[in-house]
């Protein structure tokens, strides 16, 4: 409804995590170089961040950066069994019967591996939601695939996206061989203030429209009620457009803020 409003091409803040609207703040960028590391040096990288702050949407712009030189199997769903997960990870990487017992499936699975080798392609793990992973022994499966090796490094990368409490859970001494085998860490901090403004005009161009639709005094607000997570911005910029709209009102100002924000938290 709003678009033609605005002059949008797109709605700016939907909540798929489309990585042509990364906005790329300086923990972003960080975050993403280092997964381009990991993938390159075939590491395995542990990537935290609070609910909201980017995590999926940096994940499908590290998907779209490796092109065809990566092979990736994208498991969203981890709330598997160590069976359930070798089984999982054989569809994803294309293996068009995968066995039915646990030797089988590793054997197909490193044949895969090796090659997508000898193609000169990276196979790749994504975990996404990791912190959801039920069984200790799903995590030990994961470590015991590092062991697909060459002479001179690992046949795989894997990389976990989580919430903080998987770092903490990855603490506990039961987890010491995984964590031994993790080379990257990195945690996924909010946007500041100014990233917060940066962000919305980020989002705004890419969807065909002007920077000036949000007024510091709006910006202001926005940043305080989300604390600089992205998702939180999302849900209320996309509401202050609909707001904005139906007054007629082409910029977004503190007034419409603090009324979305009301509405939002019902304080």
């Amino acid at each position: 409804m709003y678009r033609e409003f605005f002059k949008l091409r797109e709605r700016p803040f939907s909540k798929t995590p489309d990585p042509l609207y990364l906005y790329q703040s300086s923990s972003h960028r960080e975050a993403l170089a280092r997964l381009l590391h990991a993938v390159e040096e075939r590491e395995m990288i542990l990537l935290t961040g609070d609910i909201g702050c980017g995590k999926t949407t940096l994940s499908r712009a590290l998907i779209d950066e490796l092109g065809e030189t990566a092979k990736v199997a994208l498991l969203t769903n981890p709330r598997l069994s160590p069976l359930e997960f070798l089984y999982s990870l054989a569809m994803n990487f294309g293996i068009a019967e995968p066995a039915t017992d646990r030797i089988g499936l590793l054997e197909q699975i490193e044949q895969t591996l090796y090659g997508l080798f000898q193609k000169s392609r990276i196979p790749v793990l994504i975990i996404d939601e990791a912190h959801l992973i039920p069984h200790r022994d799903t995590f030990e499966e994961i470590r015991l695939l590092t062991n697909f090796q060459l002479d001179d490094g690992n046949l795989l990368s894997v990389i976990f996206l989580g919430q903080p409490e998987l770092r903490q859970r990855l603490s506990h001494p039961a987890y010491e061989p995984l964590r031994q085998r993790i080379g990257l860490q990195f945690n996924v901090g909010p946007l500041s203030q100014k990233e917060t403004a940066a962000y919305l005009r980020h989002r705004i161009r890419c969807a065909g429209g002007t920077d000036d639709i949000f007024l510091d005094d709006a910006v202001a607000e926005l940043y305080r009620f989300s604390g600089g997570v992205p998702r939180r911005i999302n849900q209320a910029a996309s509401l202050a457009l609909l707001e904005a709209f139906g007054r007629e009102q082409p910029q977004i100002d503190l007034r419409i803020v603090a009324e979305v924000v009301t509405e939002l938290t019902g304080i």
